[in-house]
């Protein structure tokens, strides 16, 4: 499948790595000229990744906004042609917010008129997005929104860089709940000092 990650960041890079191994063709929409990080980033992708952030959301079936949240009401004019395609937002609107939507889930259905929206990829450093696995442990990732398909494709493409579930956090109410989720991994890995080489993993008794 063709996956367009907007942005072109360190959860860009190891997202697109990880959806390439996987077999997935990757498009990187992104600004141009490219900055340091999109050059070493085209190194992995090869240049023919990197495309106008139009271009992206119209050659692919579905969308990873990975840029910072507040920038995301800038982006929707250019993305005109995603309406109709499945939106995953891995943003988190933590130090600034998307204006005046409290995240940038919101600002995506409210100004692009997406139905099929889902909160995933934002609960973690992109190192464990990079490697998911702990010593044989596959880490867990969640999300959040209303539309199952926009979830069974956020499982799925969890599921294919190597992440052990997706849990389900609950609808478009749960969103922000799952931004605190976040919060709560940086105040552990940097604000505490733990270190970025943790993850949440779920446990059941059985």
């Amino acid at each position: 499948m063709t996956i367009a990650i907007i942005g072109s960041g360190n959860v860009a890079g190891a997202l697109a790595a990880g959806l390439k191994k996987a077999g997935h063709r990757v498009l990187i929409g992104a600004r141009f000229p490219l900055s340091e990080k999109s050059i070493r980033l085209a190194a992995v992708l090869g240049e023919d990744a990197f495309c106008t952030v139009e271009a992206a959301a119209a050659g692919a079936e579905a969308l990873i906004i990975t840029t910072p949240a507040e920038k995301v009401p800038d982006l929707i004019p250019q993305l005109k042609d995603a309406a109709g395609k499945i939106i995953i937002d891995a943003t988190n609107a933590i130090r600034m917010k998307p204006e005046p939507y409290p995240t940038a889930f919101h600002a995506i259905k409210a100004l692009v008129g997406a139905e099929h929206v889902v909160k995933c990829f934002n609960t973690t450093g992109f190192e464990n997005m990079a490697h998911p696995d702990y010593r044989g442990t596959g880490l867990d990732m969640f999300m959040a929104g209303d539309s199952q398909k926009a979830k069974e494709l956020a499982r799925k493409l969890a599921l294919d860089i190597g992440f052990a579930a997706c849990w389900d956090f609950g609808g478009d109410d749960k969103v922000e709940l799952l931004e605190k989720l976040a919060l709560c991994w940086i105040n552990l890995a940097i604000m505490q000092g733990h270190g970025r080489n943790m993850a949440f993993k779920i446990l059941k008794r059985d």
